[in-house]
Formats: C-alpha cells, sequence, structure tokens
C-alpha cells in the first residue's frame, strides 16, 4: 500500500482552516471535500485544491429523484474532479442517467455509489432502517444494483471489500471509509478496520479523515501513517 492510496477527509467549516490544513500536509495528494466543507466554502475550495495539483473525492452523496440527481451530477461535473458520490438508494433509474450522462464529458468524474453508511451496523439497518438484510448482504446488493447501472464503483466499509471485490470483479472501483489506524479512536464508526486491511482485502482507496485532521500535530500523525503503510 501507498500514500497516494489514502484520501484524507478535509472535514473542516470553512476555506481557511482548509488551506491552512493542506498547506501543513504536502504530502498528502488525494483530498476528500465533503457536505460540511463545501456548504461552508463554495466551490472555491475545488479551485484551490486543482491550483495544488490535489487529485479531489467531491463526497456530496446526491439522493433525490433521478432528474434532479442527473442536474446535480451534471453540475459536479464542471468542477473537474476525480471522484463524485451518489446514494444507491436513490434508485437504477438515477444512477443509470447519471452514468449515461457523465460517459461523454472530456474530464469526467468517477461515480461512486454509497452503499450504507459506515456508521450503521446490523442493528440501526434491522430496527431503526427496517431492513431484514444482513449488512454484508444489503451492501452488496446495492453495490450490484449501482454496477448494473453503469456506475464506476462503491463506497463501503472495509469489512465489506473483499466480498464485493468477489462479486464485482476487479475493475468496480471500491473506496472505504471507516479505516482507522490501530493507534486511534475509533469514533462513531462501527465497522472499521486498519488502512493496510482494508487495501489488501481489495480497496482502491481508502479514507482517513479524523485521526490525521484532528490530531494536534497532523504532520506527526500523517508520518506516522506513512510509516504503518511501508511495513
Amino acid at each position: 500500500m501507498t500514500p497516494d492510496q489514502v484520501i484524507v477527509a478535509l472535514d473542516v467549516p470553512d476555506l481557511p482552516k482548509a488551506i491552512a490544513l493542506v498547506d501543513r500536509l504536502p504530502g498528502v495528494n488525494f483530498w476528500k471535500v465533503g457536505l460540511e466543507l463545501f456548504v461552508g466554502a463554495g466551490p472555491g475550495v475545488l479551485a484551490e485544491l486543482k491550483d495544488r495539483g490535489k487529485r479531489i473525492f467531491l463526497d456530496l452523496k446526491f439522493h433525490d429523484i433521478p432528474n434532479t440527481v442527473l442536474g446535480a451530477c451534471l453540475s459536479a461535473s464542471r468542477y473537474e474532479v476525480d471522484l463524485l458520490t451518489l446514494h444507491a438508494t436513490a434508485g437504477s433509474q438515477a444512477l443509470t442517467l447519471a452514468a449515461q450522462a457523465m460517459a461523454p464529458l472530456e474530464h469526467p468524474p468517477k461515480l461512486l455509489a454509497i452503499t450504507l453508511l459506515t456508521s450503521i451496523g446490523d442493528r440501526q439497518l434491522r430496527e431503526e432502517l427496517q431492513q431484514p438484510l444482513a449488512v454484508e448482504d444489503y451492501v452488496s446488493a446495492m453495490a450490484q444494483l449501482a454496477q448494473n447501472a453503469g456506475i464506476d464503483g462503491a463506497v463501503c466499509s472495509p469489512q465489506e471489500v473483499a466480498k464485493l471485490r468477489q462479486i464485482c470483479g476487479p475493475d468496480f472501483l471500491l473506496v472505504t471509509p471507516g479505516v482507522r489506524p490501530l493507534w486511534s479512536a475509533q469514533g462513531d464508526q462501527q465497522r472499521v478496520t486498519t488502512p493496510s486491511q482494508a487495501i489488501a482485502a481489495g480497496a482502491n482507496y481508502v479514507v482517513i479523515g479524523r485521526p490525521i485532521t484532528a490530531d494536534p500535530n497532523p504532520e506527526a500523525a500523517w508520518e506516522r501513517l506513512c510509516q504503518d503503510l511501508a511495513v
């Protein structure tokens, strides 16, 4: 595993904090911009990242009626980011329309379907979402729905990666949040492994946020992570 397979979550509320963190961590090449930062800073943060030669995972998790998802994906594609998320539960029509709209673009983002948020475990899936399937089976069903609609890949927890790699094949992109180095706290994530374990199971990229960005010394935390990956 290499540091280029790590996407660092830029989960801060505004542009100055985001740029300060990016400039403190020049070795990070791939950054995730999620809802908190995009709502707080707007698309200007994407321009700042591109000016610095960074790759961008725009994690906005679109989930709406098909025509709205289509329009949102087209609007987001203008930023020329590398990865863009939408929820698999938007349904096959929304997924298919989004995938078809990206195909003719000169620099389309890779579309990733959210299978199930990594903060949700079996009990919540069963009792709160009223879904009788086990997490692994539900995630597999959502990934297959997305793949059949032409979506490029899926976001899943590292615990489901091996099964999805087997089911969806080598070309389906798998990105895993919910990874934690052994020296970090689990936080609100429910389905976790270490970064190296996730890559070994078949993930293309892992997403890590608070173990680095919330550390009092993010530079040291990043170096520690890189040392872990080199073992």
